[in-house]
């Protein structure tokens, strides 16, 4: 009930708008014929979901413009880009079909030379160290991981670590 009653809010619709927008962008560098065509948007949509980034691979999913999607909500993106609607409006309709695409949110990205290391959390100093080809397996306090990731941030040019 609490779901039926919820409303789309498109701040909190971080993938689909970012998604999207790209491809609208995209689109609209194209030739006309395409840009009004819901089914020429639509191969150009499945060939922007062949993507590197998880998250919109995902929403892509949701949607149905990959090739192992149970659904085929394609049209509902397609046909209101063929006229030029709004992204924010186009899923604000998707969200009345699926409460999941708003669900997805990009990670949240990092700068060790500018971030608090202290104050992150330990499952993001796992995903630094995991990302510079490293890992911490007998760490069993925050402070072994904090250690580990600030010898990574100097060896990135971190400055005032460098007494440390």
């Amino acid at each position: 009930l609490a779901l039926a009653s919820a409303k789309f809010d498109p701040a909190s619709c971080e993938v689909c708008i970012t998604f999207l927008g790209k491809f609208r962008t995209e689109l609209d560098t194209m030739d006309s014929a395409i840009q009004s065509d819901p089914a020429k948007i639509e191969v150009e949509l499945r060939k922007a979901c062949k993507t590197k980034q998880p998250k919109d691979e995902r929403f892509c999913w949701y949607i149905g413009a990959t090739e192992t999607s149970a659904t085929g909500m394609t049209q509902v993106v397609t046909k209101p880009m063929s006229f030029h609607k709004p992204v924010e409006k186009i899923c604000g309709d998707l969200y009345k079909k699926d409460h999941q695409i708003c669900d997805l949110k990009y990670e949240k990205q990092i700068d060790l030379k500018t971030d608090n290391i202290k104050k992150l959390k330990v499952k993001d100093l796992r995903k630094i160290l995991e990302q510079n080809g490293q890992e911490c397996r007998w760490c069993s306090e925050k402070s072994e991981f904090v250690k580990k990731v600030e010898a990574i941030a100097r060896e990135q040019g971190r400055t005032e670590l460098k007494g440390l």
